[in-house]
């Protein structure tokens, strides 16, 4: 295996769920890590999560966001309300992705008009609080083909779901090996830790690594505690870096230095 000059390696923090309910546990956070200053979080803004908490009606969240991205941040959009309200799931296959494991793919199953709709009225949001924003995340990490057909025509330059970055521009896939914590339950949050220490030392020879966190992992002691070791051990052997800056570095990258996961 190819070892990864020093200057290449990196990790992503990207704050999923960033929305004026979320935001204290996302500042309170941050406060904790031992080199904050050098920390460059990608953030996933919700514009109103689950149709009752609009950024807008929270001035000092959009001065927060605004603040942020001046400071270095990245602000992604996020969906519009991060719940899933399109049709009944069809089939087992369909509601299993849907409705046990999660009921937040809001773009999962939304036709194209929909779904444009919602990204057309997240810009609207971003341009009336001057932020700049190139990236789409869709809620839940899934979507459909209408969707990704909506994202790609709204302009974004890329998306990302659970395992990659897609360049919209030429829609190529670049692995992302991620990190990601499921804290519902006690036993769930001892089986991730466990799962997450194993994935950390599978990735350690990746350029980078994602780190995807949710709000709830703030809510309970020991994912708290899981997240914050990991990115104070990382900030310490790689850079930290928004997405958008990783994959304007991947583009000058040759061929031969992509990944496969």
């Amino acid at each position: 295996m190819n070892r990864i000059p020093d200057t290449q390696r990196a990790f992503i923090l990207s704050l999923h769920d960033v929305a004026p309910h979320s935001w204290p546990l996302y500042q309170s956070f941050l406060r904790e890590l031992q080199r904050p200053a050098s920390l460059v979080s990608t953030l996933l803004v919700v514009p109103d999560f689950h149709r009752h908490d609009a950024a807008e009606r929270s001035p000092a969240f959009c001065r927060a966001m605004a603040e942020r991205q001046a400071a270095g941040d990245e602000l992604v959009l996020h969906g519009w309300s991060h719940s899933d309200d399109g049709p009944t799931p069809k089939g087992p296959r369909e509601w299993v992705r849907r409705r046990i494991l999660t009921h937040e793919g809001e773009f999962s199953a939304l036709n194209e008009a929909a779904a444009y709709a919602r990204i057309r009225d997240g810009l609207a949001l971003c341009r009336r609080q001057d932020w700049r924003v190139s990236g789409f995340v869709p809620p839940g990490w899934l979507s459909n083909e209408a969707s990704r057909r909506a994202i790609r025509d709204a302009g974004f330059d890329y998306r990302t779901d659970a395992g990659a970055l897609y360049r919209l521009a030429d829609g190529e896939r670049l692995p992302l090996p991620t990190v990601v914590m499921s804290s519902r339950s006690s036993w769930r949050r001892r089986w991730f830790e466990r799962l997450n220490q194993a994935r950390l030392r599978r990735f350690q020879h990746r350029s980078v690594i994602r780190l995807a966190v949710h709000p709830v992992d703030l809510r309970h002691p020991e994912s708290r505690a899981f997240w914050r070791r990991t990115i104070d051990a990382l900030s310490e052997q790689r850079r930290c870096v928004s997405k958008a800056q990783w994959l304007m570095e991947n583009e000058r990258l040759p061929a031969s230095g992509s990944e496969s996961l």
